[in-house]
């Protein structure tokens, strides 16, 4: 049975709560706060299961055990029921701040103590338990991130990781060299350009030996060119959404660029409201003594697009588990009005080409 510990000066209180709680707790009494302290540190965690504290005794009240209690690690093990004739808001507000379950006013009703307890006991179990499950997750989390460094560091040591990561700079280089191609002839040809800007990025080694191991691969040179196809990655930001199809498929009409996949993120956009087109390409690259093949990933947006889906990742809002379905339905609604001003703005840029 679970041990209940009632503090109170009071003989007719505490023998009041001893008849109610009798039949399903083994019930014990202490006088006042110091006595209840010494009986605390007597039992192991777990050995009483809740606390009824009365706030007005001598020697120590009911607010200087809870402090001590607090002080001595206590307020976390034991769940504390305030029992009071005190009707104030802000003495309950008190008691609940330094950290009390519960607040049971005197007289007692013996189905509303019994109520309270249980309830206090039990949702005091479960936040224990998700705490240690919270701790647990904390130290196997630390551990894969151990070995994730770990790996990592293997990686950037080995002499043929460093050669592939300079083939995936070279393959960025030549699909970076090629856009600016093509952004020169539109300029000559056009008198406008179809990209704003380009950036690229490499891939970490922890990002890819993580990556590698959600796929089950062992992290090695082959399986990371086998395996992975976003190690080069390049994002492309153009003004408008036809200079991202218009662009693209120069690129990918190009005689030795192969197209492996295309993800249209723009006609068929994600559930939150993403929108971008991503390109898998095999782009050659020219080295001393060869040609050879490398994967890159090309993402097109427009600036709207871009801003957008920059700020969507900031946010982290996944993370986060309160109002995430509201948060999600925000989102896609500034996505769509986003969607809306890009061909709004296409459409204005058509009337001022007709015009000239």
């Amino acid at each position: 049975m679970q041990r209940i510990l009632v503090v109170d000066d009071t003989e007719l209180n505490c023998e009041l709560l001893k008849e109610i709680l009798r039949d399903g707790y083994i019930v014990e009494m202490a006088r006042d706060g110091e006595e209840a302290l010494l009986r605390l540190r007597e039992y192991p965690p777990g050995g009483v299961s809740a606390m009824f504290l009365d706030l007005q005794m001598p020697k120590m009240d009911g607010f200087s055990v809870m402090a001590q209690m607090k002080r001595e690690g206590l307020m976390a093990r034991i769940p504390v029921l305030i029992i009071s004739s005190e009707h104030s808001v802000e003495v309950e507000n008190q008691c609940f701040e330094m950290g009390a379950s519960d607040f049971i006013h005197k007289p007692f009703e013996g189905s509303i103590v019994k109520n309270r307890v249980k309830n206090a006991i039990e949702l005091f179990s479960c936040k224990n338990q998700l705490e240690w499950e919270v701790k647990e997750q904390a130290k196997t989390l630390k551990k894969q991130y151990q070995i994730i460094q770990m790996q990592a560091e293997k990686l950037r040591e080995a002499e043929p990781f460093h050669r592939l990561m300079m083939e995936y700079q070279a393959a960025i280089m030549e699909v970076e060299t090629r856009l600016k191609v093509l952004n020169a002839e539109f300029s000559q040809l056009y008198k406008r350009n179809p990209f704003e800007s380009i950036k690229s990025r490499l891939k970490t080694p922890e990002s890819i030996y993580e990556k590698l191991a959600r796929k089950g691969c062992p992290a090695t040179v082959e399986c990371i060119r086998e395996n992975l196809t976003d190690v080069a990655g390049l994002r492309v930001i153009c003004s408008f959404p036809d200079d991202i199809y218009r662009l693209s498929d120069f690129l990918i009409c190009q005689d030795d660029i192969i197209l492996i996949k295309k993800k249209d993120y723009i006609k068929n956009p994600k559930t939150n409201g993403y929108r971008s087109l991503h390109l898998i390409l095999d782009v050659p690259i020219f080295l001393s003594n060869e040609k050879k093949y490398m994967k890159a990933e090309v993402q097109f947006r427009t600036i709207a697009m871009d801003f957008w889906a920059s700020l969507e990742h900031k946010l982290g809002y996944k993370r986060k588990g309160d109002n995430t379905e509201e948060i999600v339905r925000q989102l896609k609604v500034c996505a769509d009005s986003i969607e809306e001003l890009d061909y709004q703005m296409q459409e204005i840029r058509n009337k001022i080409d007709k015009a000239q």
